[in-house]
């Protein structure tokens, strides 16, 4: 149901690329139609397996660049691979070169910016003043800016460049955004994914590999702090919702959602009837949990393990490995979130996950 090739098609992708990156590129004052136009005119591959890095020149390190330095992640991340003597887990992935630019509407990332600016500086990375300065250096690219909205822009040179990318949460700033960059991924041939450090938290991760047996119902929780330029739980809500669906894995039909000020509920509805929720809080102890309901019995899910576990997936991955997230999970949660802000539109009635692709796909 969410294969990228049948979701964003031959004569569809095209089209997407070319119109949507140009309108990304006027928003946020950065022409992308060269990108575009090179990704309008390239051919989709018949498979969705992606080379990793087919023609990019792979050194005995791998030379990590980050755009985007308004986020804590940057600091933990960077102090994590450019340790005196990394972990096992870590080795091998070194970050060279960053390249700093924010968001001028987000005051958090306007403050940001310089602190972490000159912490990484500290931690031996050269800053960079423009994005191409950055692609000529490394090899594998952190796509860290916390804003959403511009990362379908400022991926689309990584992936023409053949450098695997991987984009921290959320993955974009609308579900049509999403398809855009997980298509020209395909289309360019170089890999991406994106993820939730709590995706690979040591309970979630036994019980999305049987430890419960079939998972019948799941409930998580978390904080969901809201950003006026994303919708609701794109922006910290999706940590929890990540923790639901790695726990429920794909087949969500329906989603509907109750919302206050201080709080949310959203619900999905699972193919078999299986049901599960995320109860997203603005006051109050907003730690990270839940549970989940298996055939072999509970268990705890959705805790936070911290960075580590996330980092060695990106190791790996940026080592050649495949993406430890498929396109079709990334745009289920996706999807999933969409739904919940239509359903919130719409006074809480349930809506279909299919819906929201269908409308996104038809986005220019």
């Amino acid at each position: 149901m969410f294969a990228i090739v049948r979701h964003v098609g031959k004569r569809f992708l095209p089209k997407l690329l070319l119109l949507h990156a140009l309108q990304i590129g006027v928003r946020v004052g950065v022409a992308m139609a060269a990108s575009a136009t090179i990704a309008a005119s390239a051919t989709i591959a018949a498979s969705a397996t992606i080379a990793v890095g087919a023609t990019t020149e792979r050194h005995a390190e791998v030379r990590v660049g980050i755009i985007g330095l308004d986020t804590s992640h940057v600091i933990v991340f960077t102090s994590l691979l450019n340790a005196q003597k990394p972990a096992p887990q870590f080795a091998g992935c070194r970050v060279v070169a960053a390249y700093p630019p924010g968001s001028p509407d987000i005051p958090s990332s306007i403050e940001r910016v310089p602190k972490y600016t000159a912490q990484v500086r500290e931690l031996g990375v050269e800053i960079v003043d423009s994005l191409d300065d950055l692609l000529s250096r490394v090899d594998a690219v952190l796509l860290e800016t916390n804003d959403g909205r511009p990362h379908l822009q400022q991926v689309l040179p990584c992936l023409q460049a053949k450098k695997p990318t991987f984009i921290d949460k959320p993955i974009a700033a609308s579900l049509a955004d999403t398809l855009a960059i997980l298509a020209a991924s395909e289309q360019f041939g170089t890999p991406v994914f994106s993820a939730s450090s709590l995706r690979f938290g040591a309970n979630t991760t036994e019980v999305r590999q049987g430890k419960i047996g079939k998972v019948l119902g799941c409930d998580t929780y978390g904080p969901c702090s809201v950003e006026p330029t994303h919708p609701d739980l794109f922006w910290y809500g999706i940590h929890g919702v990540e923790s639901l669906l790695t726990v429920m894995g794909r087949g969500c039909s329906h989603v509907s959602r109750v919302h206050t000020a201080d709080a949310d509920l959203v619900v999905g509805e699972w193919e078999g009837g299986r049901i599960g929720s995320f109860r997203g809080m603005r006051i109050g102890t907003q730690g990270f949990g839940g549970i989940a309901f298996g055939e072999k019995g509970n268990s705890p899910v959705g805790e936070n393990s911290g960075y580590e576990p996330l980092v060695a997936e990106i190791v790996k991955f940026f080592h050649g490995g495949p993406p430890p997230v498929t396109a079709a999970e990334t745009i289920e949660i996706m999807a999933f979130m969409e739904a919940a802000d239509e359903s919130k539109r719409q006074g809480g009635r349930p809506v279909a996950i299919q819906a929201v692709i269908d409308k996104a796909q038809r986005r220019p």
